[in-house]
């Protein structure tokens, strides 16, 4: 039988023990494992396209127009309906993705090593207010932002990050202490 008490005091022991870096910026399908450009990434659970609230739905025809895969809205779900799109949740892909969660393969990321344990994680870059992806929008204004996303702001972030690396957890602590 599991002790549950065990696992919890060694799940917080690792969490506490490690040290994640940022250590760098690139496009999804250069670092995250398993990537394709037909596998779309998502927050929570497995779940089918059927099951998809409307807000995960929109943002899953947005990664598809921004990849090019799909010319419009109708041609996007016609590509999901004909299985020709696979759906993952993130974390089974060591990613996380906020709110709808939705990463494609051209899509830059942040990469986070973790020094003490050397496992990697991946998050792909907000997007900041309004008309978001995240939140199921995917007008040309939208589609617009991440593709300057992915051509200019990514690969400044990995020029700057070039050799170098960001200690999250102290930036974090820091961040806590000035509220």
């Amino acid at each position: 039988m599991i002790d549950i008490d065990q696992a919890n005091q060694t799940a917080v022991e690792r969490i506490m023990a490690a040290r994640p870096m940022l250590t760098g910026v690139a496009r999804a399908r250069d670092v995250i494992p398993h990537m394709r450009d037909n596998l779309l990434l998502h927050a929570g659970p497995p779940i089918t396209w059927e099951r998809m609230s409307g807000p995960l739905r929109g943002a899953v025809i947005g990664a598809l127009l921004l990849e090019g895969l799909a010319a419009d809205e109708a041609q996007a779900v016609g590509m999901v309906e004909a299985g020709e799109v696979d759906f993952a949740p993130c974390h089974h892909h060591q990613t996380v993705g906020p709110m709808a969660g939705v990463t494609s393969a051209s899509m830059q990321v942040y990469v986070i090593e973790n020094q003490t344990h050397g496992n990697r994680a991946f998050s792909n870059l907000n997007e900041g207010y309004g008309k978001v992806l995240r939140y199921g929008a995917y007008s040309p204004e939208v589609i617009g932002k991440l593709r300057w996303m992915n051509e200019v702001m990514g690969p400044a972030l990995a020029d700057a990050l070039q050799g170098a690396a960001i200690d999250l957890r102290a930036l974090l602590a820091e961040a806590l202490h000035m509220g």
